[in-house]
């Protein structure tokens, strides 16, 4: 066999996926070089919690939006902006490794309107189960729930993929498992909030939704009823 060396080094990603990791990648760098020092000087070191105060999602804002019946879009917005600003290099380093990855995988089947939608609509879900929560009070930042969407909607495809072969479909939660129960470890040893209800909720709407936006998703659920 020859070798193709017209093949691309990285296996090329759907365009929405850069679409989505891009802004996440443009922030955490300009606030990773005003940290260093290398851009912004002194003012600098303050642009990670400025980027925070502009994007983060307030449970408190929310809860007030909502008790008054009044939903300014600049409160509204946060629902999708939270996911831009992380915490370190480490925790948006590790966001975007999963939006590749999954948004690949989900992508080469999905449409990319429906990409997009399943990452928002898991976002914007994430944020209103984490207002939910009593007495949460911690602004929600990180694009985690909106990964655990594509993780949603990926175990939909293996889903729907183990039950048309035969397979046994709960080895399609094998990865949701896996992630939560890493999760589990971590915030048992360097503590944590409630954010994995966000998490979860993303991992379920990213499921829930690809019925819909998935190409042939009612359909072959109704064929799996049937054959059942």
């Amino acid at each position: 066999m020859r070798d193709n060396y017209n093949a691309p080094p990285v296996n090329p990603l759907p365009a929405v996926v850069w679409l989505l990791a891009l802004p996440i990648i443009a922030v955490e760098a300009v606030v990773a070089l005003g940290a260093s020092g290398i851009v912004g000087g002194g003012a600098g070191a303050g642009w990670r919690l400025d980027a925070w105060q502009r994007f983060a999602f307030s449970p408190d804002l929310m809860r007030a939006m909502i008790e008054t019946q009044t939903f300014p879009w600049q409160g509204m917005i946060r629902l999708v902006t939270y996911p831009l600003v992380h915490a370190t290099f480490l925790h948006a380093l590790m966001a975007v490794v999963i939006l590749l990855a999954l948004g690949k995988m989900v992508g080469e089947v999905f449409r990319p309107w429906a990409v997009a939608a399943v990452f928002l609509g898991s976002a914007v879900a994430g944020a209103l189960a984490y207002t939910a929560l009593p007495g949460v009070r911690a602004p929600l930042i990180g694009a985690y729930p909106a990964d655990y969407g594509l993780v949603g909607a990926f175990t939909f495809l293996l889903w729907t993929r183990l039950a048309t072969t035969g397979g046994n479909r709960y080895r399609a939660f094998t990865l949701i498992g896996l992630l939560l129960g890493i999760q589990l470890v971590f915030g048992l040893l360097f503590g944590g909030g409630y954010e994995w209800v966000a998490d979860l909720a993303g991992f379920v709407t990213g499921f829930l939704i690809s019925f819909a936006v998935s190409p042939g998703g009612w359909a072959r659920v109704r064929d799996m009823i049937r054959r059942r």
